[in-house]
């Protein structure tokens, strides 16, 4: 007998061929590619994407044959995207890392060159740090400066460091390059970035970059306290681990996104 596993597997290969689609939106997808990639018997992706087509979720191009994602998934997106609390989704992850942390864990939406605080918990003990929710950051600012940066693509981080103003290490005077090319080779290698003190002084920030369903960064979790450096390795982890988590939970593939 086959062990029991609590899921639907034609609802678990729908599900993976949606998937599949949204990473392949800019070009259609012909039958054969779909089921060779994702391993799904060929009859059985065919059922699939017709059921798919029926209720709009999938659209197929008569002439190539081929298939992308339809305009059925509109009204859920919109309703999800209407009825999204940043704060209740992201909640459970950022009050564990206040817990385990004893600092205060926040996420942050990029928006442009800026990022927007949307979603805070505070360590209730001893000291805590305060930000207010809608607080902006500039995009480079310090330790979330870093791990977004080294998350982005090549031509969009010549994009950002080729303006006059910015602030990995506090003053726009004490920007070094080859400190921030080293900073990126550690950051992706960790899966987190750290400032400890350098922008303000006792106050330590540890983040990583958080993906959405496209595999885009869109956002940073990012712990902020008065921690020991010794503590670095171990929140550095716990910090890493919530974003890898909060990733996957808005559907990316982390181990992609988040390869060294």
């Amino acid at each position: 007998m086959s062990e029991y596993t609590g899921t639907v597997p034609a609802v678990d290969q729908a599900s993976r061929i949606l998937l599949y689609l949204a990473k392949h939106s800019s070009n259609r997808v012909n039958l054969t590619d779909i089921c060779k990639s994702l391993g799904i018997h060929k009859s059985k992706g065919y059922s699939i994407l017709n059921t798919l087509q029926r209720y709009g979720f999938v659209q197929k191009d008569p002439k190539g044959k081929t298939y992308s994602l339809g305009l059925g998934l509109l009204s859920l997106s919109r309703r999800v995207l209407d009825n999204l609390n940043y704060g209740e989704v992201v909640g459970p992850y950022l009050e564990n890392l206040a817990r385990g942390c004893r600092s205060t864990a926040l996420f942050g939406l990029i928006n442009n060159d800026n990022v927007y605080v949307v979603a805070r918990k505070e360590w209730e003990e001893n000291i805590s740090v305060t930000i207010k929710l809608g607080y902006r950051f500039h995009l480079t600012h310090g330790a979330h400066g870093k791990a977004i940066v080294s998350y982005l693509p090549k031509e969009e981080v010549e994009r950002i460091l080729s303006q006059k103003r910015l602030f990995f290490y506090g003053d726009t005077s004490k920007f070094d390059r080859k400190r921030l090319e080293k900073d990126i080779i550690e950051t992706r290698k960790a899966g987190y970035a750290f400032d400890m003190g350098e922008l303000n002084p006792g106050i330590n920030v540890i983040a990583s970059p958080v993906f959405d369903s496209q595999d885009r960064l869109f956002g940073t979790i990012f712990i902020m306290g008065t921690f020991p450096e010794n503590k670095i390795k171990e929140f550095g982890s716990l910090v890493g681990q919530s974003a890898r988590d909060f990733s996957h939970l808005l559907g990316a593939n982390v181990d992609k996104c988040f390869k060294p």
